[in-house]
């Protein structure tokens, strides 16, 4: 119980502080490859392209300790391109969907006519089209778009940001917001359990007090003793609280582990489950409407290649080949410690795209769901910590029941000759 507080003293603390567990984001993009059909209103056939993996580094500074047994830190990401564990380089071009100039359209639908003419003289004056081919450096991690600034110029405040634009250009180099948790050292079963995030109890982002709950851990390590049923982690990535459910007992490299799956209700809309209208406004089963927490663009996160998704959302679009093997996501943790030692978590992001009256880059885009990527954060204990695990989890444990039933054979004749001589 001492080593798995959150304590100076402890052995987790510098792995808590310093994840020294090797993670890698492989990202997979989804290429057009019909965008002028796309624009006359054929179904866009797409193609996975990918993956483009990066080794992540995790370290915490601002790490504050409280009277209240907690501790606050900021959790920083890092990451850095693997050209050999790749295929294909962030040099090569790629056919995606101007998010930005169609994320503004849908945005503007219900402005007065005027305005979105005034866009659509803008957009034709900055040569900008539904779609775009642009590098996958370019797409990840931005690239300088005079679009920004006319948009601010038309509709100001509809996009709060300046400079470039890249779907992933805040995650790298940056931190999820200040986490504040519990440390265990008066308490142990509320150890790593948040405490807010961003000095917030709950979020507020959502259309219900349910939705908006801060609840669980922020994802790293869970308290001790767990029992199969359930984990919970708040994602500053998702906005929300994600609850997954025990699959199965096993063992990582001779460890034993709980492995914690997604239930098919995490994207599930309000009519497929009840308790997740907070989420919405919804569209099918499966997807779930994160505009709300992303400056009101019409973004959608859901599992890869929509599995456990509406199947509407797949036969929308071609290309697409859900599998529970590639795109479930899930965790195995050991459920004495609470730490993970073996992990996937999967999403996939998408953008809804339309024909918007009044802009006439739209064309006769039909309305639909469009995945644009997803990606797979994964790692696992391994070298020099894994076999500490293996060690002190497993092999004195198991030594030690041993001798127990050595000690408890030997104790026997002694108990007898005991009797016999009495």
């Amino acid at each position: 119980l001492q080593n798995v507080r959150i304590d100076p003293t402890s052995i987790s603390f510098g792995m808590w502080k310093d994840i020294p567990v090797p993670f890698y984001m492989s990202v997979y993009l989804f290429e057009v490859l019909n965008p002028k059909e796309t624009l006359q209103g054929a179904k866009p056939v797409l193609n996975q392209r990918g993956p483009y993996v990066y080794r992540e580094y995790r370290y915490k500074t601002n790490i504050t300790f409280h009277d209240n047994d907690t501790v606050s830190f900021l959790e920083y990401r890092q990451l850095f391109f693997q050209p050999h564990m790749s295929s294909g380089s962030e040099e090569e071009y790629i056919v995606v969907p101007n998010v930005l100039m169609m994320g503004a359209a849908v945005m503007m639908e219900n402005l007065p006519n005027f305005v979105k003419l005034l866009l659509s003289g803008a957009l034709a004056g900055l040569k900008q089209e539904a779609f775009m081919n642009r590098t996958v450096g370019e797409i990840l991690w931005g690239y300088d778009d005079p679009l920004i600034d006319t948009i601010n110029t038309l509709v100001p405040g509809l996009m709060p940001f300046k400079g470039k634009f890249g779907l992933f250009i805040e995650l790298n180099n940056s931190n999820s917001g200040l986490f504040t948790v519990y440390t265990g050292m008066k308490n142990i079963s509320r150890v790593h359990m948040v405490d807010s995030w961003n000095g917030l109890k709950k979020v507020n982002y959502w259309r219900s007090n349910e939705c908006n709950m801060i609840n669980g851990t922020a994802g790293e390590m869970w308290p001790p003793f767990m029992s199969p049923t359930s984990l919970e982690f708040y994602s500053p990535d998702a906005c929300r609280s994600m609850t997954l459910v025990y699959e199965q007992s096993g063992k990582f490299e001779g460890v034993p582990t709980y492995r914690f799956v997604a239930p098919k209700t995490l994207f599930a809309n309000g009519t497929d489950y009840p308790p997740n209208e907070g989420f919405c406004p919804c569209m099918q089963s499966g997807i779930q409407n994160v505009s709300t927490c992303r400056l009101k663009a019409p973004m959608f996160i859901s599992h890869p290649h929509f599995y456990n998704a509406d199947p509407a959302l797949v036969s929308a679009v071609e290309g697409l080949h859900p599998s529970e093997d590639q795109h479930a996501l899930f965790l195995d943790v050991h459920p004495m410690t609470g730490i993970p030692m073996n992990c996937s978590i999967k999403l996939q992001l998408n953008q809804y795209i339309k024909h918007v009256s009044g802009i006439i880059q739209t064309g006769k885009i039909k309305p639909v769901v469009l995945p644009l990527l997803w990606f797979a954060e994964s790692g696992s204990i391994e070298g020099s910590v894994l076999k500490q695990f293996y060690t002190n989890l497993v092999l004195i444990p198991s030594l030690l029941d041993y001798l127990q039933y050595i000690f408890l054979g030997l104790s026997v004749p002694l108990l007898i000759a005991a009797a016999v001589l009495m």
